[in-house]
């Protein structure tokens, strides 16, 4: 287990570990910063820059993925399907690219990160840059029909004014420890949440509102692909019965991904990676019939992909009352 697991590990904990204890006057100052920061862009001594579309923000409190993704892609497809015409950004964490990157689907994770790849896979263009308001400018720019931009992530990017802030919660984890950075998983104090638009929390019977505020998400498993060419496979427990299936995850809740698998009948060995890690094909098992992996992880092995391996996409399921809430607002934006 390398130090960076270790220490996410620990920030899951209850409460403080003696590592995570050692940090919390890190965390101070961490916090000092965070509230400097904000309180600048609120008097104006930091800009926000608007972009000429609505923008809607998708993020997390925490470290680490919390379903941001997938409740991005399945809120674009959302307001699609109600006339709008979404573009997404992102900063392309992972990939080398700083400057606005317009990302196809057979580009290099590399350069503009694994889940670009996955938002681009959706159909909607996807731009990736460090600063969000310049990847905006330049979806904009390519795509003058856009009508709303999503950033996947960003909810700490405040030189991006914004219309709407979204935050997912993975209901597994929570807030971990409830502590900053670095002594815990947070952002941004829990304290946040009271000023954003709207709160989903993903994978447990929440708080849920009648006006959308509150809701919650869930993630729908879909059929089996193959890692190399995109082959499903209607039936893989029938067709994998009697083989061995071992899993491997580089993403942050490795074992949500795992658990999955095993409520699917799929109980092999398993092995977990760093988010966002870089796989080579020595990383994979040899000795497995099968290897199933997430589709985050499959984008960084199509290259050199064997046929025994497979992903399992999944598609996220909104609430529809959460979709009227963000229609409503940025039609008033």
């Amino acid at each position: 287990m390398t130090a960076a697991t270790r220490l996410a590990d620990a920030w899951y904990r209850p409460r403080l570990t003696a590592l995570t204890v050692s940090l919390v006057p890190l965390s101070w100052l961490f916090g000092a910063a965070v509230g400097v920061r904000r309180a600048a862009y609120a008097l104006g001594l930091l800009r926000r820059r608007r972009v000429g579309r609505a923008v809607v923000v998708i993020g997390n409190l925490t470290v680490g993925g919390g379903g941001k993704t997938p409740a991005t892609i399945a809120l674009a497809r959302a307001l699609s399907q109600r006339g709008a015409v979404p573009g997404i950004v992102s900063r392309g964490y992972g990939g080398a690219a700083v400057a606005p990157t317009a990302v196809g689907v057979g580009d290099d994770p590399a350069q503009v990160g694994d889940e670009a790849l996955l938002l681009a896979a959706s159909g909607f263009p996807v731009v990736v840059g460090r600063d969000r308001a310049a990847a905006a400018d330049a979806l904009i720019a390519a795509n003058p029909r856009c009508t709303v931009i999503l950033c996947d992530d960003g909810l700490q990017h405040y030189a991006l004014a914004r219309d709407v802030e979204i935050v997912v919660v993975d209901g597994a984890r929570g807030f971990g420890n409830g502590h900053l950075l670095p002594a815990g998983p947070l952002r941004e104090p829990v304290t946040r949440l009271q000023s954003v638009d709207a709160i989903v929390r993903l994978g447990v019977d929440g708080p849920v509102s009648a006006d959308g505020r509150e809701t919650t998400v869930t993630h729908r498993p879909l059929p089996f692909r193959r890692v190399i060419d995109d082959g499903e496979l209607a039936d893989a427990v029938a067709a994998w019965r009697g083989l061995r299936v071992d899993a491997v995850a580089g993403i942050a809740h490795p074992q949500r991904f795992f658990a999955l698998l095993r409520s699917l009948g799929i109980d092999g060995d398993t092995q977990s990676f760093a988010d966002h890690h870089a796989f080579v094909a020595a990383d994979l098992p040899a000795d497995a019939d099968i290897v199933v992996m997430t589709q985050k992880d499959a984008v960084k092995c199509r290259r050199f992909a064997d046929p025994r391996w497979y992903y399992l996409p999944i598609e996220a399921e909104l609430d529809p009352r959460l979709v009227d809430r963000v229609q409503k607002l940025i039609g008033a934006a």
